[in-house]
């Protein structure tokens, strides 16, 4: 038997959804901080790209981890039998089989 799931978890997952936008924001905001720390360290005013490309592979980083948590779900809830045809049960077993070894 499965334990009970926590009365809000709906809501933390959906407001783990809603983040993405807003880490995606401000991660580039951050890089652009360090950037503009780089340059006035440096006082070279091309060290703002630097930042600005570090914000942008953040947040490249934070889409690609919410993309596998989303996988990672939907290939676990395609396994499901209650969501598969009944020409599809043998493909269910095999799954199995293979979430066993």
């Amino acid at each position: 038997m499965k334990p009970e799931e926590p009365k809000l978890k709906k809501i933390v997952d959906a407001a783990d959804g809603l983040s993405l936008g807003i880490s995606m924001v401000v991660a580039v905001l951050i890089g652009v901080a360090i950037g503009l720390g780089l340059q006035k360290l440096t006082g070279a005013t091309w060290t703002i790209f630097i930042g600005v490309f570090i914000g942008i592979g953040a947040a490249v980083l934070n889409v690609y981890k919410a993309y596998a948590k989303q996988k990672k779900s939907l290939d676990e809830l395609a396994k499901d039998p209650r969501y598969t045809y009944k020409e599809n049960q043998e493909l269910q077993k095999k799954y199995d089989k293979e979430d066993d070894e």
